[in-house]
């Protein structure tokens, strides 16, 4: 099949993303060990898991930074192995810590990003001038990164992922630094892009933030994928019917020496 037809193929089917089982190995250690999900167009797919338990290793096998040892990442009908470019102009990237150029200013740095991903200038024009003054940086936009503080460095790299407008964004823990009201109107554009039909996979620590946006959310521990599905499917899983992320997430990532540790934190007051 050639490269146009393949594209033409992705971009009929529902899905964005494919894991067949995906395998990563440090040394000895399996950080990652034969996963399986998938994940819809339009649909924010949370994936949680304690520390440690491989979540980062996987987004960064998804965003292209590592290359599984076994196993088959698919974006949008892509095999990223052998079309990776067209993977990655599909993808955009959020990092939970921003490493950016500090010495370009604000501006310089998304249309260096848009460079990357030949974004049309009349569609940067509108969408930087709509995220810089969305997130409070229109006045720091001519003013070099290295002045600006974690929080507006968070802002910066999540205006310049969704600038571009692209079909799939992987975000690990977009809500790091970033003050209440920045939080709301990332959740509420994550929302929004995903009504549009953006597919998202989310990481994120905060089980309340998976809880209000995650359609699906997929639990990884000791490398593995514990489970996954909706709501109403983890309360079953976990025998804990009407509870709610965060007991159904303890109970399944078997946290149940925390009980103890509470209650003598309790007892200490």
């Amino acid at each position: 099949m050639k490269e146009n037809e393949k594209l033409q193929s992705g971009s009929e089917s529902g899905t964005m993303l494919v894991l067949e089982n995906i395998t990563k190995k440090f040394g000895d250690f399996k950080a990652v060990d034969e996963v399986s999900l998938a994940v819809g167009k339009g649909e924010i797919f949370g994936f949680l898991g304690p520390n440690g338990a491989g979540k980062t290793t996987t987004i960064k096998m998804i965003a292209g930074l590592l290359k599984p040892d076994n196993g088959r990442i698919t974006i949008n009908g892509f095999d990223l192995a052998k079309y990776s470019q067209n993977c990655k102009q599909q993808t955009g990237y959020i990092p939970d810590r921003p490493y950016l150029f500090e010495k370009l200013t604000g501006f310089e740095f998304l249309q260096f990003i848009a460079s990357l991903y030949d974004l049309d200038p009349e569609k940067f024009n509108r969408n930087t001038d709509h995220y810089l003054n969305l997130f409070d940086l229109e006045d720091w936009r001519h003013h070099l990164i290295e002045s600006y503080s974690h929080g507006m460095r968070q802002k910066l790299i999540i205006s310049s992922v969704f600038m571009l407008e692209l079909p799939f964004i992987v975000v690990d823990e977009p809500m790091v630094g970033l003050d209440p009201k920045s939080a709301r109107i990332v959740k509420e554009l994550f929302k929004n892009h995903a009504a549009r039909g953006t597919a998202i996979f989310l990481s994120t620590h905060s089980l309340e933030i998976a809880e209000e946006l995650c359609d699906r959310i997929g639990i990884i521990l000791n490398g593995r994928l514990r489970t996954s599905g909706n709501l109403a499917h983890l309360q079953q899983e976990a025998k804990l019917e009407h509870s709610d992320l965060e007991e159904i997430f303890l109970e399944l990532t078997g946290a149940y020496e925390l009980q103890e540790i509470i209650g003598a934190l309790r007892s200490e007051k």
